[in-house]
């Protein structure tokens, strides 16, 4: 016979199962329905793609606001628009929240921002990646400035969390306002074309301030900041292959600035050899190629994840494994713009180099770069500020680094891309290099100009100084000679060389001078 205090349990257990599959159901099917219909996904759905199979477990499913007026006491649904939790990707912890679209158009009030700074806190104390899926309507108007507030305090955790545990932002529908500060502050962003959205002031303030009329997806769709902006490291056609994405991302990534990044097992050998390296790579410095086909043959089963690859595309920077350690990859791209370096690209790459320090992410620098972008707008918008950030970033880090100069390096461009005075560990060369302060035939214009206009024949006095010049100056073994390169190596032996000289440097200790921070150029 059920006692009665067994029956009571029993009726407490029933209450619990009917009040938990509400909050998990959200606020009516039609919400769900509209959601879908827009081509968007629920929160949950979401975050089961994210996660393995079974392992989310949730905080504060059952939590309500408080706030009264404007009719807001009469609707109080579990979560608050918001679902916080954690499960495991490839069997790694990560901690997450999504924003519930359905409920207050995923608008954040007061008790909506207390469970992401509670989430925030524990990924921060747990040592764990933290992963936001947004999808919000911004700050909750009803609650005022209590929910302003609020972004106050996630926009506190982020820099807090920068460079102590890996952060990144899914952008699955609008973000509009300070709310688009928080993703701006994280390390990676991804955003999916047509449904996500970022911008700090819409079109119709766009259109009333300064008459430009303009649609959402041209102010701030995924596009835009992926190749204009630089706002977006990836774009996506849904979410699937997005959320896919990010959980590939996470393979890469150490839980925190405490670890090495995971290490993966391969069947591509240490030592092979490429013989496609002396073909993809032209000896005429003035012959375009695709650096992406260098990095191809270098990293174990030709297999990388690039980064900001529509921003800045005159400089590649990518994730990838040596022998199934991770290495960041920065390199030039002769293929668009020759390779040079610009505003763009120098902050680009600061970026990056900075991600990989702070994670313990050895680097790996190609260089085949002709020098800084010239040009009247590239000197007023601060290439001398912005480019400097690019030389800061390798200048302060402290991990591995490693750099082979494929072709041409040039002038200051030369120097900051990783060069040995600046830092690097290892500098290697291909037989192909053509380290100097200018290439030869700017050299002998500028060295042998009166030479020349007092000649007979300028031309072939022009032609004899720029062979001149690269018999002294250019040939391959000039920085070799001096120690500013380690060694001129055989292309096909690339990749062995890079797996060895990192394997030496894998337990390098160097530490930065006791201060409270630098102040980088900005």
């Amino acid at each position: 016979m059920t006692s009665p205090s067994s029956v009571q349990e029993i009726d407490r257990l029933l209450e619990l199962r009917e009040l938990k599959e509400l909050a998990a159901a959200g606020p009516d099917p039609g919400a769900t329905e509209r959601q879908h219909a827009k081509g968007k996904l629920t929160a949950r759905e979401r975050i089961e793609l994210l996660v393995d199979k079974g392992s989310f477990t949730e905080v504060e499913q059952l939590r309500r606001h408080r706030a009264t007026g404007f009719g807001l006491e009469a609707k109080r649904p579990f979560t608050d628009g918001v679902i916080t939790g954690w499960g495991t990707v490839e069997g790694r912890t990560v901690f997450v929240y999504a924003h519930d679209f359905r409920i207050f158009g995923g608008a954040l009030g007061e008790a909506h921002a207390t469970k992401i700074h509670k989430i925030m806190d524990m990924a921060i104390a747990a040592g764990a990646p933290l992963v936001s899926l947004n999808d919000g309507a911004g700050a909750r108007i009803q609650e005022g400035v209590s929910a302003l507030a609020g972004y106050g305090g996630i926009f506190q955790r982020n820099t807090r969390a920068s460079g102590v545990i890996p952060q990144i932002s899914v952008m699955l529908g609008p973000c509009a306002g300070g709310a688009a500060y928080s993703p701006a502050l994280t390390d990676f962003v991804f955003m999916v074309r047509e449904t996500s959205q970022m911008f700090i002031t819409g079109p119709d303030v766009v259109k009333a301030v300064t008459g430009e009329e303009i649609t959402q997806n041209g102010l701030g769709g995924a596009d835009v900041h992926a190749e204009t902006s630089g706002v977006a490291h990836f774009a996506y056609d849904d979410e699937e292959t997005c959320i896919a994405e990010v959980r590939y991302l996470l393979t890469y990534l150490p839980a925190n600035n405490r670890e090495l990044p995971p290490v993966a097992t391969s069947d591509d050998p240490a030592e092979r050899l490429s013989e496609a390296l002396l073909d993809l790579v032209p000896a005429d410095g003035n012959r375009s190629y695709d650096i992406c086909g260098v990095i191809e043959e270098i990293v174990d089963d030709g297999e990388y994840m690039e980064v900001h690859s529509a921003f800045a595309p005159n400089l590649v920077v990518a994730l990838a494994r040596l022998d199934g350690q991770v290495v960041g990859i920065v390199a030039n791209q002769p293929a668009a713009m020759a390779g040079v370096l610009d505003i763009q690209a120098s902050e680009k790459g600061a970026r990056f180099v900075q991600f990989c320090d702070a994670f313990n992410i050895p680097l790996i620098t190609l260089v085949d770069v002709p020098g800084f972008l010239p040009g009247v707008d590239q000197e007023h918008d601060g290439i001398i500020r912005r480019g400097a950030k690019l030389l800061y970033a390798y200048c302060n880090a402290t991990v591995p680094r490693i750099s082979v100069v494929l072709r041409k390096a040039y002038g200051g461009a030369y120097i900051v891309m990783d060069s040995r005075s600046i830092g690097a560990d290892i500098s290697l060369a291909w037989p192909t290099n053509e380290i100097a302060v200018m290439g030869a035939e700017g050299a002998a214009n500028v060295v042998f100009r009166r030479e020349i206009a007092a000649a007979e024949n300028p031309e072939a006095m022009r032609r004899q100084k720029i062979d001149e010049y690269r018999t002294e100056l250019v040939h391959p073994y000039y920085a070799a000679e001096r120690g500013l390169v380690d060694d001129v190596i055989d292309p096909r032996e690339t990749r062995p060389l890079l797996i060895r000289s990192l394997a030496m440097l894998l337990r390098k200790d160097a530490d930065l001078p006791r201060r409270k921070h630098g102040n980088p150029p900005q």
